[in-house]
C-alpha cells in the first residue's frame, strides 16, 4: 500500500465530500503524512479519478486499515479506531459544523440543514450506511395497523438485568462517563469504548438547557437522530419533559422526537443519561386511528383520544402550545400516581416507582401532537421479567425490553435470528432433519426455538424453502404483535377497557 498516494486520495475525498478548503490542503497533507509516519509527499499527478463516484467511504477506510496494519500503526484491535481517527481529522471542526448547519437552517430550513449534516456523517464514516443496509427488513399488515420488522445484524442483544445495572453503577472517573456524553465528540476510543473521532453534533436549547443532536451510527430508520442533554444526568420523564420535546419540534419541525420511559424493563438501553430519539421516519403508531375520543373542559381546544393500537396510548393535538404542554404534564403527573390492581397496575412498591410514560411529539403544520404511551415495570412470580414485558413464550424471538421505537411499531430483532430462522426453515422443508430430542440440548443453537419448531412442524411440512421462510416470517410477525399486546397496561378485554376509562376520568376527560 502506497501511503503517499493514499494521502492524496484522502485529500481529494475530503475536498469532494467533507468541505475541505483548498487553502487548507497543504496543512492537511502534512497532518496526514505525520499520522502515516511519512516524511515526503507524493510526487507527480496522483490518480484520484474514482473518488468522486464514492457513495460511502468504505473502500478508503479499508485502504487506511490495511496501511495501518502493514506499517505497525495499529493492530487488529485498534485498526478501526485508527480509521475513525483519520476521517475525524478530515472532518470540519465542531464549531464549523454548527456554523454551517445554522447557516443552512436559516437560509433554507431545517430539513436541508439536516440533509447536509446527515450526508456528511455518512461520508465521514460515522453513520455505518453499508452495515445498516445489511439488516433484514419487512412490513407486516395486521388488520388496520402495520408493523415494521428489522433483524439487526450489527449490534448484540442486551438483557434487562444488565440495563438496570447501568442505572445504579458507580460512575467513578471514567471518561467519557458514557457513550452519550458530549465529551465523546472527537474521542479517540479505547478497547472498551467506541471511537468517536469522526462524530459531529449540533447544539440546541431544550427546556432552557444545553442539549445537542447527533445521528445514530447504526440507524434503525430514516435519519435516526438522538437529542442528548449536555449534562450527564439520569433519564427522568417528568412534568418538564413536554416543554423539551416541544422545543425540539419547534427547532426541527421535520422530525418526530420521543423519550423512552425512565425505568428499567420498560425503558431504553441507556438510562443513566437523559436523551431523546427522533428522526424523519413516520412510525407505524403515527398512522394509528383513534379508538375513542374525549373532551377536556379545561382544554376544549385539544383533540384527545385513546389510540386503536396494541399498547395503551393517548394522543392529543392542538395549535395552542401552552395547552398541549400543560395537558401533557397533567398526564405524566396523573399516571405516576395511578393504580388499578385489577389490571395489575400498582404505581409503586415502597419507594420504588413502577409507572412511567414514553412521550412522543410531532409538529404537523401549526399543530402540536403528543402521544403518551403508558408503561408499568412491575414483576411478579408469574412474570419475573416483567408483567408488561415480553412474555416467556415469545422471548426466543426477542427478550430485550420494549423501548420507545418498538412500542411505536418498529421491531429491532437480534441478529442471531437470521441464522436461526434459516435453520428452522431448513427443518420445515426437510433440508435438515427434525430431531426433537437434540433440540432439548441447551448447546443447540435452535434450543430456544424448540417450541416454535414443534408448533410449526405440527402444522405440516413446507413444500420448499420459499414456503418455509414465509411461514417463519409469519410466525415472527404474529409474535411481534403479541409482544406489543403484552406491553399494554390496559388489555383489550372488559377489565382493561374499564381500567382505561378509570384513568381517563382521573384526567377529567369525558368520552364523546
Amino acid at each position: 500500500m502506497d501511503g503517499k498516494l493514499l494521502v492524496e486520495r484522502l485529500l481529494k475525498y475530503a475536498e469532494t465530500f467533507l468541505s475541505l478548503n483548498k487553502n487548507d490542503r497543504d496543512y492537511m497533507r502534512n497532518v496526514l503524512l505525520s499520522r502515516f509516519g511519512l516524511y515526503e509527499a507524493f510526487e507527480g499527478e496522483a490518480d484520484v479519478s474514482d473518488i468522486a463516484k464514492m457513495d460511502v467511504p468504505d473502500a478508503l477506510g479499508e485502504e487506511i486499515r490495511e496501511y495501518a496494519l502493514e506499517n505497525g500503526l495499529a493492530d487488529e484491535d485498534s485498526a478501526e479506531r485508527f480509521v475513525a481517527d483519520i476521517f475525524g481529522i478530515l472532518t470540519p471542526m465542531p464549531s464549523v459544523i454548527n456554523e454551517k448547519f445554522e447557516e443552512i437552517k436559516k437560509d433554507k430550513g431545517a430539513q436541508p440543514a439536516c440533509d447536509w449534516l446527515y450526508a456528511l456523517c455518512v461520508k465521514n464514516g460515522y453513520i455505518q450506511k453499508t452495515a445498516i443496509a445489511r439488516n433484514l427488513k419487512w412490513d407486516y399488515q395486521d388488520g388496520k395497523n402495520r408493523l415494521e420488522i428489522t433483524v439487526n445484524l450489527s449490534k448484540p442483544e442486551k438483557n434487562n438485568k444488565d440495563i438496570a445495572k447501568l442505572l445504579t453503577a458507580p460512575q467513578g472517573k471514567k471518561y467519557p462517563k458514557c457513550q452519550l456524553c458530549k465529551e465523546n465528540e472527537g474521542f479517540e476510543g479505547t478497547a472498551t469504548h467506541p471511537a468517536r473521532r469522526n462524530l459531529r453534533t449540533v447544539k440546541v436549547k431544550l427546556g432552557g438547557e444545553d442539549w445537542f443532536v447527533q445521528y445514530s451510527p447504526y440507524a434503525y430508520y430514516d435519519e435516526h437522530c438522538i437529542a442528548i442533554n449536555e449534562k450527564h444526568v439520569p433519564m427522568d420523564v417528568n412534568e418538564k419533559t413536554p416543554a423539551k420535546l416541544l422545543d425540539f419540534v419547534d427547532a426541527f419541525p421535520n422530525y418526530f422526537i420521543g423519550s423512552n420511559a425512565s425505568l428499567p424493563i420498560v425503558g431504553g438501553s441507556i438510562l443513566n443519561h437523559e436523551h431523546f430519539q427522533g428522526g424523519l421516519h413516520l412510525m407505524p403508531m403515527h398512522g394509528a386511528d383513534y379508538a375513542k375520543m374525549y373532551r377536556s373542559e379545561e382544554y376544549p381546544d385539544l383533540e384527545i383520544g385513546a389510540l386503536d393500537w396494541y399498547n395503551s396510548a393517548i394522543r392529543f393535538e392542538g395549535e395552542n402550545r401552552e395547552h398541549v404542554e400543560a395537558f401533557a404534564a397533567k398526564v405524566i403527573a396523573a399516571w405516576k400516581e395511578f393504580s388499578c390492581p385489577e389490571c395489575d397496575i400498582i404505581n409503586r412498591t415502597g419507594e420504588t416507582r413502577h409507572n412511567a410514560v414514553s412521550p412522543i411529539a410531532r409538529k404537523i403544520g401549526s399543530r402540536y401532537s403528543i402521544t403518551m404511551i403508558l408503561r408499568n415495570n412491575r414483576t411478579d412470580e408469574r412474570f419475573p421479567d416483567g408483567i408488561f414485558h415480553v412474555h416467556p413464550e415469545y422471548q426466543n424471538i426477542k427478550s430485550e425490553g420494549i423501548g420507545l421505537i418498538e412500542a411505536m411499531g418498529l421491531f429491532i430483532l437480534p441478529g442471531r435470528l437470521k441464522r436461526q430462522l434459516e435453520g428452522i426453515a431448513k427443518i420445515l422443508c426437510g433440508e435438515a432433519p427434525y430431531d426433537a430430542a437434540s433440540l432439548e440440548d441447551k448447546s443447540n443453537d435452535l434450543y430456544v426455538h424448540r417450541y416454535m419448531i414443534a408448533k410449526l412442524m405440527a402444522e405440516g411440512k413446507a413444500k420448499n424453502m420459499e414456503q418455509a421462510n414465509r411461514r417463519c416470517e409469519d410466525y415472527v410477525n404474529k409474535v411481534c404483535a403479541a409482544i406489543l399486546d403484552n406491553t399494554a397496561v390496559f388489555k383489550k378485554d372488559e377489565t382493561g377497557k374499564a381500567g382505561f376509562g378509570k384513568f381517563m376520568k382521573q384526567l377529567s376527560l369525558k368520552e364523546i
